[in-house]
């Protein structure tokens, strides 16, 4: 080692001086120094969302080097950022990341694959799996044997419930790599679970054959007893012959009752009592077509009366039951003798909303003769 001239010693001489008088201006603080050292782009722990060239030169280099080359580089930069976006579970980042690289149409074909299939792996861990599935076939089409790819797209496939597509992406998987373990497990999962949807859909369907059987035996019973029905959505008759029980099917009431046809051939109704003098309603949920009107009210109105019938008026023998026609419009009186079916076959009732209704008066009273005293009313003749 040469040794130092005078005049090199003076100098050192001079600065030792002045660094023992004068503080150095670019030292960190001693309150802020981490947050500073934090801002050398060396030491950084995590580069700011947006640079700066003017306040951030450094980081405007040094991006520059990473983003600035040919569009390979360029996307290989941006696949290592978006990789190191993945580690930190910063999906959003990281699809971003990746999107940028495929953006740079690098025409590598296994460059673009991996960012496609690395784009997919972050859409499906947000949940997204249709978007990575579409970046799966991406990959694919650029590298068919991609395997990272196809593993990914059997994945969509199970989370969006289609296993078939999942069984024909896994066994194209095991053409490439005939023992890949998660290839081979998804494969059996996918298996069992499309047999299992197999089986429902053989049950739904024989299900649905059951049961148009079951309206199809119903709905021939009430064409051949005559009965009218009357679709309430379209207020138009549903004629016997017209093979539709949109006038009962399409109007279940809220009680979950409806006419049903049991196994000795009998129908069976759900009918509803209106009484207009009280404002009140009796809903009957299993009214058989033999049953007589009379057997029902002597039922109703044996013992127990309603609270609402302060008078203790209605009586079986005392009540006069009615149905509207809405095509007139106007009332007919039914005989309480009379069944449900001879009322039914009346060739002015049509059933509305697959439910029945009559109206239920006292003889002679005061409120039945103003009620029906503008009212067009074809009464029992004795």
């Amino acid at each position: 080692m040469d040794p130092k001239s005078p005049e090199e010693d003076e100098v050192m001489d001079q600065f030792m001086d002045k660094f023992q008088t004068e503080k150095y201006k670019g030292a960190f603080s001693e309150d802020r120094w981490e947050e500073e050292f934090d801002n050398i782009p060396m030491f950084m722990k995590k580069a700011p969302d947006e640079i700066d060239p003017e306040k951030a030169p450094e980081l405007a280099c040094i991006q520059s080097m990473l983003y600035d080359g040919d569009p390979k580089e360029q996307a290989t930069n941006y696949k290592e950022e978006g990789n190191e976006f993945f580690k930190e579970k910063n999906y959003k980042k990281a699809i971003i990341a990746y999107t940028e690289g495929i953006k740079k149409n690098c025409e590598d074909p296994e460059l673009t694959a991996v960012l496609y299939t690395n784009r997919a792996a972050a859409q499906f861990y947000l949940g997204n799996y249709r978007s990575s599935l579409n970046d799966a076939i991406a990959a694919r089409k650029h590298k068919p044997d991609h395997l990272k790819a196809v593993i990914r797209g059997a994945l969509c496939y199970m989370e969006v419930k289609k296993y078939s597509e999942a069984l024909k992406w896994c066994d194209e998987g095991l053409r490439i790599t005939p023992s890949d373990k998660k290839l081979l497990e998804t494969r059996t999962k996918a298996d069992k679970l499309h047999r299992a949807a197999e089986r429902d859909v053989r049950k739904m369907r024989q299900a649905e054959k059951k049961n148009q059987a079951e309206k199809d035996a119903l709905l021939r019973a009430i064409q051949d007893r005559g009965i009218k029905l009357l679709d309430e959505r379209s207020e138009e008759e549903e004629e016997t012959s017209g093979g539709s029980l949109d006038g009962i099917s399409s109007s279940e009431n809220v009680t979950g009752a409806h006419v049903r046809l049991d196994e000795g051939g009998r129908l069976t109704w759900p009918v509803l009592f209106l009484y207009p003098e009280h404002s009140q309603t009796d809903f009957i949920s299993a009214f058989q077509e033999d049953s007589r009107f009379i057997d029902h009210l002597s039922e109703m109105f044996a013992q127990d009366l309603p609270p609402w019938d302060t008078e203790r008026k209605y009586l079986a023998h005392n009540l006069e039951v009615y149905f509207e026609d809405e095509k007139s419009p106007s009332f007919h009186q039914v005989k309480t003798d009379n069944t449900l079916l001879q009322t039914l076959q009346h060739s002015r009732l049509r059933v509305k909303a697959g439910t029945p209704s009559f109206l239920i008066f006292v003889k002679q009273c005061p409120f039945s003769t103003k009620y029906f005293s503008d009212k067009k009313v074809y009464r029992i003749r004795c």
